[in-house]
């Protein structure tokens, strides 16, 4: 598996409030960016995975979503997450 336990835990304290703060927004889009970025590199050497490739749209279609309801709850917030992974918006 490409997502150990262990890693998902580190991107959680490090995005999130906590380790076990699974649910907030920070966590979530730090999570699909690393998913992300993930299968963008398998599709580079796999080009005809066309089921990879649906999962790479859907997930990028959530952490839209996901950065959407951010910017519209808590700028500050939306502001920090876009600096912290990087992100173009």
């Amino acid at each position: 598996m490409y997502l150990a336990p262990e890693k998902k835990a580190e991107i959680f304290a490090k995005h999130g409030k906590s380790e076990k703060d699974t649910g907030s927004a920070e966590g979530q889009i730090a999570l699909f960016t690393y998913r992300i970025n993930h299968l963008s590199q398998h599709l580079k050497s796999n080009q005809k995975d066309f089921v990879t490739e649906r999962s790479l749209v859907a997930l990028v279609g959530k952490r839209k979503r996901l950065l959407d309801y951010l910017k519209k709850k808590d700028i500050e917030r939306y502001r920090a997450i876009i600096a912290e992974l990087g992100l173009r918006k």
